[in-house]
């Protein structure tokens, strides 16, 4: 699905955006290690979070210092390690890997239960979650990119976050959730449940206009995503 808006050419993975996809974090999310890792109940977060650049960083080292130890698990031994970011073998930087998985991510056995520390800060402040987490953990499994042509017009994709995305590494995931029928069970599209990461992606306006989109009755028999039909086969 693709509309022009003030110049730039936007393109939709309706199949994906029509999808009862939900995050399935602690109810059966299968981890991206490359064995099942259910029981260790780290989602995603099993090697950290790459930031997308200075400012994204900037912005989660100030949310982070705003954690206390009731809402974050590692909150002393971020302090005694030097910080909870580091440096991976290519320079990158990245949230810390702290007992095999990212330093905020808080385990099963916390006395709040496993899940981000940075989400149960904005949570409990009353804010959004966006403006405290690293960009790929809360863009994740949407992926937007955008390509600029040789007379300098932009088209903007909006898709579902692949394997390939991850690079090599994503490859050797033992799972992964957009291709797995047990992640299909939301009670709404993922147009409707992502709304608010949509928006905070394309803007509000271009948002309507997916909306709008999505809802044409020609859509009406759209096909199911191909994680559900290959499971309907089975």
């Amino acid at each position: 699905m693709s509309f022009e808006f003030e110049g730039d050419t936007y393109l939709f993975d309706a199949t994906f955006l029509r999808s009862n996809w939900s995050c399935i974090f602690g109810q059966g999310c299968q981890g991206i290690l490359d064995e099942d890792a259910t029981e260790l109940g780290q989602g995603c977060c099993s090697h950290g979070a790459h930031f997308a650049d200075s400012p994204d960083r900037k912005r989660v080292r100030k949310a982070s210092a705003r954690l206390t130890a009731e809402q974050w698990q590692f909150k002393d031994e971020a302090e005694q390690l030097g910080g909870p970011f580091q440096k991976n073998k290519a320079g990158e930087s990245m949230t810390r890997v702290h007992n095999d998985a990212c330093i905020f991510l808080n385990r099963p056995d916390f006395h709040i239960g496993a899940g981000c520390a940075l989400h149960v800060g904005a949570a409990d402040a009353g804010e959004s979650f966006l403006d405290w987490k690293p960009e790929v953990c809360w863009q994740l499994p949407l992926r937007l990119a955008h390509q600029i042509d040789e007379v300098g017009h932009t088209t903007w994709t909006l898709r579902e976050w692949m394997r390939r995305d991850w690079g090599e590494g994503g490859e050797e995931f033992h799972w992964w959730c957009t291709e797995s029928p047990e992640a299909f069970v939301g009670a709404n599209s993922v147009a409707v449940t992502l709304s608010e990461e949509i928006i905070r992606l394309v803007g509000a306006v271009v948002y309507a206009r997916l909306l709008e989109a999505l809802g044409q009755p020609q859509l009406a028999t759209w096909v199911p995503h191909p994680a559900v039909r290959r499971n309907s086969t089975l």
